[in-house]
């Protein structure tokens, strides 16, 4: 195995640490007469995102006027957020402290870490700082929202360094389920902050090297001051699979489905993969269809880059799939987590224009569903199974996260003094702090973290040292944060319970009843069927106008009140269902 990856830009490393450590110290005597004489000796680490759950990903690291951001992802929304397009975090904290911000600092190139920058940078221009792939498919977003000639973007290879303020930031190479992933070494003037990205240990990837793990040993005989390290999978024992054992998986049910149109079901970013697929098509003789937007995009510019590798005469135009029997195609499609408009849910559910799914197809599922998304999974594969296609998910997905025992390696490799979990919902936050802790490390020095804390971290200790503005923001179409809690209530409300508009028209100056009250229902019952509920709910809505005009009640406000309240008393009390009641009140 090949450790000494990015040798050649280290070679010069004394020479940089030489640089660093007198330019830290420069600067920390500028702060110090800026502060009266008192030099600051903890650097701040401020997650934004990333915590409590699985995606949004986004870590502040801020040492007196030198801050940077790592990472800048988005999360999908869950079954509660109706209607909602993205979850990106809220960066109020980076727009209060502009003049601080040095740049964005990105580990690799999947949603939940580049997902956010275009929405991002619309507010907070920084440059931005990643590998070829990962700077690539930025560039692909930031074109659509039009951010190209505003955005300054730098390509930084495994193993080159860059400086930021009073930082210095290295680019270490990892494994992931995407090329050109990397973990980044933060040296600051309070000590040398490791944060992993998203890894895993693969001794035998599909592209490129392995992980420099002789740098991380480096690191960690010179001394790490903190770790934050990749939580999803440290609930699961052992070790993660290689890329490579799903190869061989695909290999074997091509071999033993010679006779049936094959599609391939993956997660679009999963350039590996997608390689494997490609390479037992080939070795078959089969022609390769690409569909879906996000996958031809991110396929597009993989091989542009030479992060892929497609015989000539493989990939076929979906134009011309017809022109070609079901035995000789594999189609490589979007969908694996059962998103409702993504190209395998649309096969399935026969809404798609160019692919019908016939009985002798073989449905490849080459993904894990994420937390929560099982149902929506499980759906399309009853669909395409009632369709009469075979469907396989058993051996042909790994992870691309590390499990317990790589997570043991990389801190016996590291000995941080102080271990911050990052990346995962609680519990697996917590099981990372059990790994660290079975490692040897104090558990005084273990810092579980949220959302918006500010962590504080020096050779002297780590403490809490307050909290910043953070949360998220919910994009809906064209509206970015327009759509909040009370909003979502609503929401929730109609699609619970419906909606019953009732209309009446008053004279002007007498308040007397012209016209109604006539009542609409959507989505609470069908008026048709339901003839005397609507007609005893008019009932109600006459009483309570009545009620209001005697005690000359003028105010249209408090009349809407008590017809809404009178209303929902008595739908309450007869059918135990409590609508959205909107009261519309004319003038003539």
């Amino acid at each position: 195995m090949k450790q000494g990856f990015g040798r050649n830009e280290n070679l010069n490393e004394k020479h940089n640490e030489k640089y660093n450590e007198k330019y830290s110290e420069k600067y920390s005597d500028k702060q110090a007469e800026k502060s009266g004489g008192k030099k600051s000796n903890a650097v701040k680490i401020i997650p934004l995102g990333g915590l409590e759950h699985i995606g949004m990903n986004m870590t502040v690291i801020e040492y007196e006027d030198t801050m940077i951001v790592i990472d800048c992802g988005l999360m999908f929304p869950g079954e509660d957020m109706l209607g909602i397009d993205l979850v990106i975090p809220d960066v109020t904290y980076l727009k209060n402290n502009l003049d601080k911000l040095k740049g964005f600092v990105i580990t690799h190139g999947h949603e939940d870490h580049i997902g956010a920058l275009p929405y991002v940078l619309k507010d907070v221009n920084a440059p931005v700082y990643g590998t070829k792939l990962t700077v690539a498919l930025i560039e692909n977003k930031l074109k659509e929202h039009n951010l190209l000639k505003t955005t300054k973007r730098k390509v930084v290879k495994h193993g080159q360094s860059i400086n930021l303020g009073c930082f210095r930031i290295e680019f270490i190479k990892t494994n992931h389920s995407i090329a050109d992933a990397c973990a980044l070494a933060i040296f600051t003037p309070a000590g040398t902050i490791l944060h992993t990205g998203d890894f895993k240990i693969d001794y035998t990837p599909v592209f490129g090297e392995p992980a420099d793990l002789q740098r991380f040993a480096e690191l960690g005989k010179k001394g790490v001051l903190a770790m934050m390290c990749d939580s999803t999978n440290a609930m699961r024992p052992g070790f993660t699979m290689s890329e490579r054992t799903v190869g061989k998986t695909f290999d074997g049910i091509f071999a033993e489905h010679k006779n049936s149109r094959i599609i391939v079901a993956t997660f679009a970013s999963n350039v590996d993969r997608v390689q494997q697929v490609i390479n037992s098509a080939y070795k078959y003789g089969r022609k390769v269809v690409i569909e879906g937007r996000s996958m031809v995009n991110v396929i597009g510019t993989a091989s542009e880059l030479g992060y892929i590798n497609i015989p000539d005469g493989t990939l076929i135009d979906i134009e011309n799939l017809r022109n070609y029997t079901p035995e000789q195609t594999v189609i490589i499609t979007t969908g694996s987590q059962g998103e409702s408009l993504a190209a395998l849910s649309r096969m399935a559910s026969s809404l798609h224009k160019k692919v019908t799914i016939l009985p002798t197809d073989v449905v490849i599922m080459s993904s894990t569903p994420i937390p929560g998304n099982e149902k929506a999974v499980a759906r399309v594969i009853n669909e395409l199974s009632m369709k009469g296609a075979e469907v396989i998910s058993q051996d042909t997905h790994v992870s691309g996260h590390a499990c317990q025992e790589e997570i043991k390696l990389m801190y016996s490799l590291v000995h941080p003094k102080y271990a911050l979990p990052v990346h995962g919902e609680y519990r697996h936050l917590m099981a990372q702090k059990n790994i660290a802790e079975s490692m040897g490390i104090p558990k005084e020095n273990i810092m579980i973290m949220a959302s918006g804390d500010v962590v504080e971290v020096s050779e002297d200790g780590i403490c809490q040292a307050g909290r910043v503005q953070a949360g998220s923001v919910l994009v809906d179409g064209l509206g970015v944060g327009d759509v909040g809690n009370i909003v979502l209530r609503d929401r929730q409300n109609l699609a619970q319970n419906g909606i019953i508009v009732v209309v009446l028209t008053l004279e002007r100056y007498t308040n007397q009843l012209l016209a109604g009250p006539d009542i609409v229902s959507r989505g609470f019952v069908y008026v048709r069927e339901a003839e005397s509920l609507m007609e005893e709910a008019k009932a109600v809505v006459d009483a309570a106008l009545g009620e209001c005009l005697e005690h000359h009640v003028s105010d249209w406000s408090k009349i809407k009140n008590v017809i809404r309240d009178s209303l929902s008393e008595f739908l309450w009390r007869k059918m135990k269902r409590n609508p959205m009641i909107l009261p519309i009140i004319m003038e003539v």
